[in-house]
């Protein structure tokens, strides 16, 4: 698929939709964002933390540290950065329902605000798995021609994998939305979002 260099761009409106929409957003569901907060600190008494930075890499490869709900043990990666499995026992309980419900992923809503991240745009991977990626992927760099979104075509056309094989596949997805980048599209993934968060569909 060949992705415009015009496509590339940002389209006009975007980032003033995306910040509009975050703190419309971070209004509505700070009595869950709070919530959520106490009951992380209250699972081991403040003993470990509540939220979870970790390395991805966005817009034209520039790294950036994404910000998460903590939903793992804090030993989650000892032996090395691993993608999430089925019944991945690294999952704290809490954090299973975080992760099925996708209120993990909504302190990402400051990521959009200060411009690392857009509300819709290619899922954006941790630096190992790029380069993992890319020597096995024809083309892969090409996402990051965009910023990174909380979700994207991909999340809402495909379901959550863990194999280079998935990667391609979403990748299909994602040059599919850069090359047909619009606001109106960016509105349809975030209705198309709704019904996936609600049935927990390709969560880990």
């Amino acid at each position: 698929m060949v992705v415009s260099r015009a496509a590339t761009h940002e389209i006009p409106g975007k980032r003033q939709f995306d910040i509009v929409m975050s703190v419309l957003i971070l209004v509505l569901v700070s009595p869950v964002m709070l919530t959520t907060m106490t009951l992380i600190w209250l699972s081991t008494l403040g003993r470990d933390p509540v939220f979870y930075r970790q390395l991805r890499v966005g817009h034209r490869g520039r790294e950036f540290y994404i910000l998460k709900f903590r939903s793992m043990r804090v030993d989650a990666e000892k032996s090395g950065p691993q993608m999430a499995s089925v019944n991945d026992a690294r999952v704290t309980r809490i954090g299973r329902v975080l992760r099925s419900t996708r209120i993990d992923e909504l302190p990402q809503l400051l990521n959009v605000l200060k411009g690392e991240m857009s509300l819709v745009g290619p899922r954006p991977e941790r630096p190992e798995f790029v380069s993992r990626f890319q020597k096995k992927i024809n083309g892969y760099a090409l996402r990051h021609q965009v910023k990174p979104g909380i979700t994207g075509w991909a999340q809402v056309r495909y379901p959550y994998g863990e194999t280079v094989e998935d990667a391609a596949n979403k990748l299909y997805y994602d040059l599919s939305y850069i090359r047909r980048n619009s606001l109106w599209m960016d509105i349809l993934i975030l209705f198309q979002t709704i019904p996936v968060v609600l049935t927990g569909h390709g969560a880990r």
